[in-house]
């Protein structure tokens, strides 16, 4: 009887014993698990699924061996976390094309506004140095816009409608070709990235030196208060949206320039996907623009409310999604 009792004793006090040891060989697999849910709001289905057998297995043992005691418990809600994490995977996957732009678009903008801020500046002195140059040279205009340009602009300057380039042919055909060539120009300069973020930049500075020397020109013909908002109905967004689609090149070429602790192949692999995502998001609004230049932008008469209105519109749509709306989700930490 007393050796019994001496051996039930050693066994309670070797329970706590082998629990300790239990805790101690897999609480780093805990914690890992515990960071990978943190930092995998979007963690890969399968990943998640391996996880989840892993927490269930020790569980499993954990509740038979102590049943009752702290580890059991922990790892009891630690499964919980992971199968929520899978059943919301599982979820936004079916509600993925919706996902898209409401939350991977603004994120990857968000982490691009220093290279969207460097395509900006490059935008803008390029209009500044194409204005200036058609300014001081009168053969200027002529080498960046073509002499057929040129010449027909003066034509419909004389006939008293100096946009009328907007209003001839078919709308529809208008909006396919317009719409079709804007997707084309920001994925080209997007690719442009792939050459050390140079040919995003030469392209995207040619863009903006053709663009100060038109509004350069339209000021020289006295044409500018009357062409300018006409213009800028559409090219509130399609402007803004080469400058954005610039900034996702800038995105993947620095990736190939600037790796830091990652390999040069992993860091472009990301830089491609984050730029590619943004390229991605700017399909809709070029959309949009074909639409605006196609089937409003030809009444360039119309009351100057009215271009203001669509203008003012397009600016806070711009604004909200791609300035406002990123800053937001990334205060609620949904970025």
């Amino acid at each position: 009887m007393e050796g019994s009792r001496e051996s039930g004793t050693s066994q309670q006090l070797n329970e706590p014993m082998q629990e300790a040891a239990f805790v101690k060989q897999n609480k780093p697999r805990w914690e890992e698990f515990e960071k990978a849910l943190k930092g995998e709001g979007h963690a890969n289905p399968d990943r998640l699924a391996e996880l989840f057998i892993q927490i269930t297995d020790d569980l499993s043992f954990a509740q038979t061996q102590y049943p009752n005691s702290r580890a059991t418990q922990y790892l009891n809600a630690l499964a919980g976390k992971v199968h929520r994490a899978i059943y919301r995977n599982k979820k936004e996957e079916k509600n993925r094309f919706i996902l898209f732009w409401k939350t991977e678009v603004p994120q990857a903008i968000y982490h691009a506004r220093r290279q969207l801020l460097y395509a900006l500046i490059i935008f803008l002195a390029a209009n500044a140095v194409g204005a200036v140059s058609t300014a001081y040279d009168n053969t200027f205009v002529r080498l960046i816009l073509g002499d057929g340009y040129v010449n027909m602009t003066q034509e419909n300057i004389a006939h008293g409608n100096p946009t009328q380039v907007y209003s001839s042919g078919s709308e529809m055909n208008m909006f396919l070709m317009i719409t079709l060539n804007n997707i084309a120009v920001s994925f080209k300069i997007f690719v442009f990235g792939l050459f050390a973020s140079l040919g995003t930049g030469l392209y995207l500075f040619y863009n903006g030196l053709m663009v100060g020397t038109f509004v350069m020109f339209f000021y020289q013909q006295h044409q500018l208060s009357q062409a300018f908002p006409v213009i800028m109905l559409h090219g509130t967004i399609e402007l803004s949206s080469i400058v954005i689609a610039a900034g996702a090149g800038f995105v993947m070429g620095n990736s190939l320039l600037f790796p830091g602790t990652y390999t040069r192949l992993e860091s472009f692999k990301t830089g491609a996907k984050r730029g590619l995502k943004m390229v991605m998001g700017l399909v809709p609004f070029f959309v949009l623009a074909g639409f605006i230049e196609s089937f409003i932008t030809c009444y360039a008469f119309m009351h100057w409310s009215l271009k203001m209105l669509v203008i003012g519109l397009s600016a806070i749509l711009l604004l909200y999604y791609f300035v406002i709306y990123p800053i937001q989700l990334h205060r609620h930490g949904r970025i």
